[in-house]
């Protein structure tokens, strides 16, 4: 970093903890409005930022706590210096979820679900809800949203969270919520190296089962794809093993074929159906 962008790194980080810890602090602050006031950029301050990691350390300081390490500490941390983070941009796709009574939130999401009706949750809404499933219900998780809306499309039954790629906070926290439900939970994800480190996770995190994630589903799917004349797309990146599955990972080598989750569309929607 040049000095000139250290020096005004520093002079923003003193201004916004001045703002936050000083004598005329203005109460609870939406973390684009202090970003906006120190900066001229409501960006100033999101993740990932000098400025951020500055200001971050400024208050565990102030508080006599530990840096976090994750998305969900960096946001308890922000809320403890009286700073709302962003609940409402980020989004996680679901759908069947049905939960047990409760408020209006909660009903509606029942109603979607009987309706075959995907929904967005915003972070705001999954912290809002009460979410009571049956003990021991089975949800599926993928990554594509086309998943999703074949699903709906063919008016299935059973829940699915979508996580969208790689995982956001807002996909965790709701995983998190059914979790605490007696949920059990069923991964599907690509068959590429970059699918299979994302499906290591979420398998580690919550126990997941795998769905049509084995060396024999790969090797089937790889069967059915050449015979229907299908271009084929290389692997490409650092092989990964397979937590669940040590042959998985010798088996894509032997082929060389990414499949993505859309190649088994129709199999995961007859699962779910």
């Amino acid at each position: 970093m040049p000095p000139a962008t250290a020096v005004r790194t520093l002079q923003q980080a003193v201004q916004v903890l001045v703002l936050l810890f000083g004598p005329e602090r203005a109460g609870t602050w939406g973390r684009g409005d202090l970003a906006a006031e120190a900066t001229g950029s409501a960006h100033g301050l999101d993740d990932g930022t000098w400025l951020a990691r500055v200001v971050q350390r400024g208050i565990v300081l102030a508080h006599d706590t530990e840096l976090p390490d994750d998305a969900a500490g960096r946001r308890a941390m922000w809320r403890l210096a009286s700073l709302t983070p962003d609940e409402v941009s980020s989004t996680v796709l679901a759908y069947g979820l049905r939960p047990d009574g409760g408020s209006w939130r909660e009903r509606s999401l029942y109603e979607r679900a009987v309706h075959h009706v995907e929904t967005h949750l915003t972070l705001r809404d999954v912290h809002a809800l009460r979410l009571s499933l049956p003990a021991g219900t089975l949800v599926r998780i993928c990554k594509n949203p086309h998943v999703v809306e074949a699903a709906a499309d063919a008016a299935c039954a059973h829940p699915i969270v979508c996580t969208s790629g790689s995982a956001a906070t807002v996909v965790l926290t709701l995983l998190e919520s059914l979790a605490a439900t007696g949920c059990r939970f069923a991964y599907h994800g690509d068959f590429d190296w970059p699918g299979i480190t994302l499906a290591n996770r979420v398998v580690h995190r919550y126990g997941a089962q795998r769905w049509r994630m084995g060396a024999e589903d790969y090797e089937q799917l790889a069967a059915r794809t050449r015979a229907r004349n299908v271009p084929q797309h290389p692997l490409t990146g650092q092989p990964t093993t397979a937590d669940w599955d040590p042959g998985r990972a010798p088996a894509m080598a032997a082929l060389g074929m990414a499949l993505h989750e859309e190649a088994t569309l129709d199999l995961l929607v007859a699962d779910v159906a």
